[in-house]
């Protein structure tokens, strides 16, 4: 409806506007319902990519980019969506991915099933305020049970470890790897963990900066490899030098290796011939005196940030030093990490204390480019995942699955809490919720049970997705929970109602707390909307008067 105007006049007749022309105004269960409808349909978008038979999504974007992927968080990235309810429920799929790497579609769809579970109270007169309160409390439960159920794991058990990264990977197009990967990833982490003990509990920090994942179409995905130093996608600088240098020296320079032109115009007058051959040569002279220091030191790499003049890498070469330019500066900093390097600003400054070691240091041929491996080192706080595939898009979908896997095994190491997938511990608390809302009195007690209703959707998406009866698991399910069978859930690979715990799907006790937190989050801001209201769209100038100038006359 429009509410360019309301009608209020004053004495004198006027109406009084109150928004600018063009704006638009929902209100009430109208404007809900809108809001409501928009959330749903975004849930209904990424629904279809839940679990391991979860179909994939081909986005195609205003360039005509490809992206082929079940990641929810990558699938509404890609999508530019436009409905400002819409865009909330993007929202907590890039919050889940950011925080915690998986849970991104499962979000999105329990988000949806309590908008949807809500609508049925709004029609019935239930006060939208009451089916926040109800559902925030409900939230708040089902995360005390949560804490509950999940079976605490010893921290850096690489068995845990190596289910989670699993089943996060069983879900993705790299399943049939998924073996081989999680035991890379795993590696990967624990080599860059961050472990300390304090009164007998050791406790993990990881930082996820320190994994570098390269990608590169070609192979399979089964060639991905886990490098203990770090790959530059970079060749060395000159033909001349070394392409293959063991018990590696390293120095990491953040100047450039070249004469700095002055800052402020300078003019050089010159006779005779004889003293433009000195001013080249003295030219010459200090850059060999930079390549000299580096030799004098012992370093036998050079990783340089900024560039390496060409008279520079003629005597670098002369003295076997494999040197590579240009390089990124947070590679340079994962080589600091990797190498026990320490980066230095002013070539003067450096000494043998500041090189790093590794025990190779190889240009190899990717494909079609040249990349530089810095591996074998001491004790690495960096590493690289090189992941490879038959073709761009492969790789790409391999390189997120990666992500996503890396994400579930730094979760499981900081928080080592773990609960079996399949939907199990969604039906397990949708259960205990049931049985705390008959102690509720009120209206509250409907929006628990429809909190409840809402966590079974995930379990019955799975089978859905799996070619299953929704009803028949449904009613399966909640038998198998009444027996206290709490690690019952959807086997969409069999196709069947079995103990989750037993098949090894297990997932991070920290992401399934954060789906329920963000998706409550999600839902109840929506439903407290009661009013939208969108102004008009600035219209453009008009041209001035006269045709605007140009181009007069016949073309």
């Amino acid at each position: 409806m429009s509410a360019t105007a309301i009608p209020a006049t004053t004495s004198s007749g006027q109406p009084v506007l109150i928004l600018k022309e063009g704006s638009s105004q929902l209100r009430g269960n109208e404007a809900q319902r809108n809001n409501i409808f928009a959330a749903r349909l975004i849930a209904e978008i990424v629904k279809s990519s839940l679990g391991p038979r979860g179909m994939d999504k081909m986005l195609v974007d205003s360039l005509g980019d490809v992206t082929i992927t079940n990641d929810g968080a990558t699938i509404l990235k890609e999508i530019d969506v436009q409905h400002p309810a819409a865009k909330m429920l993007v929202e907590i799929s890039k919050t889940t991915d950011n925080e915690v790497g998986d849970g991104t579609t499962s979000a999105v769809v329990l988000a949806g099933a309590l908008l949807d579970k809500a609508e049925e109270l709004i029609s019935k007169d239930v006060h939208p305020t009451i089916i926040v309160d109800g559902y925030r409390k409900a939230a708040d439960k089902a995360v005390e049970f949560l804490d509950e159920i999940s079976v605490k794991v010893k921290p850096g058990d690489k068995d845990a470890l190596n289910h989670v990264a699993r089943t996060s990977m069983l879900t993705k197009l790299v399943a049939e790897n998924s073996e081989e990967l999680a035991s890379l990833v795993v590696e990967a982490l624990l080599q860059v963990a961050d472990k300390t003990t304090e009164n007998g509990t050791t406790t993990y920090k990881v930082d996820i900066d320190n994994i570098k994942v390269e990608k590169k179409p070609g192979g399979s995905t089964a060639d991905t490899k886990l490098i203990k130093g770090i790959v530059l996608d970079k060749e060395v600088v000159h033909a001349g030098m070394p392409k293959r240098v063991e018990n590696a020296k390293i120095a990491l320079i953040n100047s450039p290796l070249e004469i700095e032109k002055t800052e402020f115009s300078a003019e050089i007058r010159i006779n005779d011939p004889t003293q433009m051959k000195k001013f080249l040569d003295e030219e010459n002279e200090m850059l060999k005196a930079m390549v000299d220091k580096l030799a004098a030191v012992g370093a036998n790499v050079l990783i340089c940030q900024k560039g390496i003049d060409d008279i520079a890498q003629h005597f670098l070469a002369k003295k076997g030093i494999l040197a590579v330019r240009r390089a990124k500066e947070s590679d340079m900093t994962k080589l600091a990490k990797a190498t026990g390097a320490r980066i230095v600003t002013n070539l003067d400054d450096l000494t043998e204390k500041d090189l790093g070691s590794a025990q190779l240091v190889e240009e190899r041929r990717v494909e079609q480019d040249k990349w530089v491996f810095v591996e074998g080192c001491k004790n690495p706080k960096a590493v690289s995942i090189l992941v490879r595939g038959g073709s761009q898009r492969v790789v790409d979908e391999a390189e997120r699955s990666v992500h996503d896997a890396i994400m579930v095994v730094k979760d499981v190491l900081e928080r080592p809490a773990i609960v079996a997938g399949g939907g199990a511990p969604e039906a397990e608390i949708a259960g205990k919720l049931r049985e705390y809302a008959t102690k509720l009195s009120g209206r509250e007690q409907l929006a628990v049970l429809k909190f409840a209703d809402a966590l079974e959707s995930i379990p019955l998406t799975l089978a859905e997705n799996a070619g299953m009866d929704p009803i028949d698991t449904q009613v399966e399910l909640r038998a198998k929970h009444g027996q206290g069978k709490k690690w019952f859930g959807v086997n969409a690979r069999t196709s069947k109602v079995s103990d989750m715990m037993s098949d090894d799907v297990v997932e991070p006790a920290a992401v399934k707390e954060q789906i329920i937190r963000s998706a409550t989050e999600a839902a109840c801001m929506l439903l407290r909307i009661d009013d939208v209201v969108a102004v008009g769209k600035t219209k453009p100038p008009s041209p001035p008067p006269g045709g605007g100038g140009g181009m007069g006359g016949e073309y």
